[in-house]
C-alpha cells in the first residue's frame, strides 16, 4: 500500500511519496498566483471571454487497475491515430518492487472504455527511482516516445523528475543514465517535502517546455503549491536549459516564478489561441488557465470544466502535447477533453472523463493566426486549387486526392484571411518526383525538392518516379516535408 506523509502548512493535508492526494483548491475564479508575475500592460488588451458548449461528463468510471489496485490517478493522455493512449499511476502487485507504477490502456475515444491496464514502468530498484515512479507524461517527437515521471527511493524521500525513451511507448528504457533530469532546489525549507515532480511536458518551436511542481521551490506558497517552467532544446534538460523568472526566460534552473497556485496541473499548446492552456484543480472542477507564448498576459479568461475532482487532471493532447484540432471546424472550435481522478477511496481513484468545447472566433482572424490553427488542413483554393498550410506556408496544390494523399483533411470553408497568404509554391500535377536511396521521394517544383512519405503522392498527383543517385539529390534545394502525421 502507498505511504502518505504529511504536508505541513498552514493546515495539514496529504501528499503520496510520488503525487499529491488532496491538492490545493485553486482561489476562485482560477487566478494566477506566485512569485511577482508581470502584469498585462497598456498594449495588452484584456483577457478575453471563450464561450463554451457540447459539455462531457458521462459519470462512468473508464479505466482502473487490476488486482484490488488502490488507487488510480495522474493520467497522461495522447489522441494518436484514432485512439487514445493512456499512462497514468496505481501500483500492481505483480510489478516489483512494491510502490508506484505507470500503468498503460487503450480506447476509442477518451470516455473509452480503456482496456485493462498494464504496468509499463516501474520502479528500478535502486538510484533515485528505485521504488515509486509516477505522474507521467508522455510526448512523442520524431518518432521517440518521452516519458516523463516522478520518482522516489522510498515513502519519505524527496522526489525527482526523471526521463524514459521508447520505440512503441510501452516498452521504456531509462535515459540519462538513469539519473534524474531535474531534482528540487532546496531554496526554502518547508514543512512539505514533496521535492520535485508531477511534470508535463509540451513540445513548441524546437523546445521542450516542462512544467512542474517543486515545493522547495523559492516562488512555491507556504505549502509549496506552484508550478514552474524550464524549457530547453534537449529531451534530457542536460543543456541550454532557461527558467522562467518574473522578466521572461533566462539561463539556469531558477525557481524564481510560478504560474499557477497548485500542485498536479497538466497543459497543452493550442495553436487556434496562440496561447499555453494549463488544467488544474479548482473549487469545481478542473479550471483551464491561459497563458500567452512569452507568460507576459492572460489572453483569456479561464474555463472551468466542472465536476467532482479528487486528483489532477489529464488532457488529451496530441503526440506533441498540442490540443486536437476540430477537424469539422478548426477556425472555430476547439475540443477540451480530459480524465481524472473524482472518488478517494484511501487514495484518489475512480478516473472518469470529462470535456467541453470551446467557442473561438479568433482562431483565422488574420494570415498569422490562420497559418497556426490550420497546420495540415486544405482549403479551397483559386481556380479548382486547394491551399495545403505546412508548417506556417501556403502550399498550392492542383489536385485534393493529392492533399488527401499527403495527409491534410480538406475542409469545405476558406478563411479571408487566407487570401492575403503568399503560396511557398505551387504543386502542379505531372510534375518530376526524384528517389535516391536513403534520401526518399520529393517532388521537383521549381528547382527545389520536396519530400513526401510514400510513391501514393506521387502516383496521386501523376508525376514519374525517377531514380537518381543521392549525389544528386543532395544537390537541390530541400524544402519542407509535404507530410501531416496525425
Amino acid at each position: 500500500m502507498r505511504r502518505l506523509v504529511a504536508l505541513l502548512a498552514v493546515s495539514a493535508a496529504l501528499v503520496s511519496a510520488c503525487s499529491n492526494s488532496q491538492p490545493q483548491a485553486e482561489r476562485a475564479g482560477g487566478a494566477a498566483f506566485g512569485g511577482a508575475e508581470p502584469r498585462p500592460k497598456g498594449d495588452h488588451p484584456g483577457p478575453r471571454p471563450l464561450g463554451a458548449d457540447s459539455y462531457r461528463a458521462e459519470g462512468n468510471v473508464v479505466a482502473a487497475a487490476g488486482e484490488n489496485a488502490q488507487y488510480n490517478y495522474a493520467p497522461s493522455l495522447m489522441a494518436d491515430g484514432g485512439r487514445v493512449r493512456m499512462w497514468w499511476c496505481s501500483q500492481l502487485v505483480s510489478a516489483p518492487p512494491p510502490g508506484d507504477d505507470v500503468l498503460y490502456a487503450e480506447a476509442p475515444a477518451p470516455n473509452g472504455p480503456f482496456d485493462a491496464g498494464r504496468a509499463v514502468f516501474s520502479g528500478s530498484g535502486n538510484g533515485f527511482d528505485a521504488r515509486h515512479t509516477c505522474d507521467p507524461s508522455v510526448l512523442r517527437v520524431n518518432g521517440t516516445y518521452y516519458l516523463y515521471y516522478t520518482g522516489a527511493s522510498t515513502d519519505h524521500s524527496g522526489n525527482a523528475i526523471g526521463v524514459a525513451t521508447s520505440t512503441d511507448g510501452v516498452t521504456w528504457a531509462r535515459a540519462n543514465g538513469g539519473r534524474p533530469v531535474v531534482s528540487s532546489s532546496y531554496e526554502v525549507s518547508r514543512g512539505n517535502p514533496y521535492g520535485a515532480g508531477q511534470p508535463s511536458v509540451v513540445f513548441l518551436d524546437g523546445w521542450y517546455y516542462l512544467l512542474f511542481t517543486d515545493t522547495n521551490g523559492r516562488a512555491a506558497g507556504p505549502n509549496g503549491a506552484g508550478q514552474f517552467v524550464l524549457r530547453s532544446p534537449d529531451p534530457m534538460f542536460a543543456s541550454g536549459v532557461e527558467s522562467l523568472g518574473d522578466h521572461g526566460f533566462r539561463p539556469g534552473m531558477g525557481r524564481d516564478r510560478t504560474i499557477v497556485d497548485a500542485f498536479s496541473a497538466d497543459w497543452m499548446w493550442v495553436a487556434a489561441l496562440n496561447s499555453f492552456a494549463i488544467a488544474h484543480e479548482a473549487d469545481g472542477g478542473t479550471s483551464i488557465t491561459f497563458w500567452n507564448r512569452d507568460f507576459t498576459a492572460n489572453p483569456y479568461q479561464p474555463v472551468l470544466v466542472a465536476g467532482p475532482w479528487e486528483e489532477g487532471p489529464g488532457l488529451v493532447r496530441r503526440p506533441d502535447g498540442h490540443a486536437p484540432v476540430d477537424p469539422r471546424n478548426p477556425c472555430g472550435r476547439i475540443p477540451v477533453d480530459l480524465v481524472r481522478a473524482t472518488r478517494d477511496r484511501a487514495e484518489p481513484t475512480d478516473l472518469q472523463h470529462f470535456g467541453l468545447t470551446l467557442n473561438n472566433p479568433w482562431s483565422c482572424e488574420n494570415s498569422a493566426a490562420a497559418l497556426a490553427t490550420l497546420n495540415g488542413f486544405a482549403v479551397p483554393g483559386p481556380q479548382r486549387t486547394v491551399d495545403l498550410v505546412l508548417a506556417g506556408q501556403l502550399f498550392r496544390i492542383d489536385r485534393k486526392s493529392v492533399a488527401e494523399a499527403i495527409g491534410a483533411t480538406v475542409i469545405g470553408a476558406r478563411p479571408a484571411a487566407m487570401d492575403n497568404v503568399k503560396p511557398a509554391a505551387r504543386v502542379i500535377a505531372g510534375v518530376q518526383a526524384l528517389r535516391a536511396q536513403g534520401r526518399g521521394i520529393g517532388l521537383l517544383v521549381d528547382g527545389q525538392l520536396y519530400p513526401v512519405a510514400s510513391a501514393a503522392v506521387a502516383a496521386a498527383n501523376s508525376s514519374p518516379v525517377v531514380d537518381v543517385a543521392p549525389a544528386l539529390w543532395d544537390g537541390y534545394s530541400v524544402g519542407p516535408a509535404l507530410t501531416v502525421s496525425r
